[in-house]
């Protein structure tokens, strides 16, 4: 029975120190046209809501980020929403200029299930924070 133990544990410590976080090539920077805007959405590990994967979407382009992953949005100078939606939804709007915004993706606590937010970051903030995620496809 000592010998189960062990490798119970074992197993689950291997299962923990895996964990959850998204693996890809770490953060490099993406370069967009010339009229173009780019628009980083991350979102930094948290054990906080790590099995939900809600729908980003800026303009037209749509991906599911993971605990510690970022996507870049290349879109076009003008307005651009970004939303985020499970059972509660949250969007940023944006007068999309010619230059790089950051969002971070949060995931706060509700009754069932996570809520995701999205918060604009000021760009050193979001620097320190977006060097360590992976991106998403």
């Amino acid at each position: 029975m000592n010998r189960r133990w062990r490798a119970l544990i074992l197993c689950g410590a291997a299962i923990a120190l895996t964990g959850c976080a998204d693996q890809g090539p770490v953060f490099a920077r993406a370069y967009a046209a010339p009229h173009n805007a780019t628009i980083y959405v991350y979102r930094p590990y948290s054990y906080a809501g790590v099995l939900l994967r809600p729908a980003v979407t800026c303009g037209d382009d749509t991906v599911r980020i993971g605990p510690g992953g970022y996507h870049a949005f290349v879109v076009p100078t003008g307005k651009t929403v970004c939303s985020v939606a499970t059972e509660t939804a949250d969007q940023v709007e944006l007068d999309a200029d010619p230059r790089v915004y950051y969002i971070r993706e949060e995931i706060g606590w509700g009754l069932l299930t996570g809520h995701p937010h999205l918060n604009p970051i000021d760009t050193d903030t979001a620097q320190t924070e977006i060097q360590k995620c992976v991106r998403e496809p």
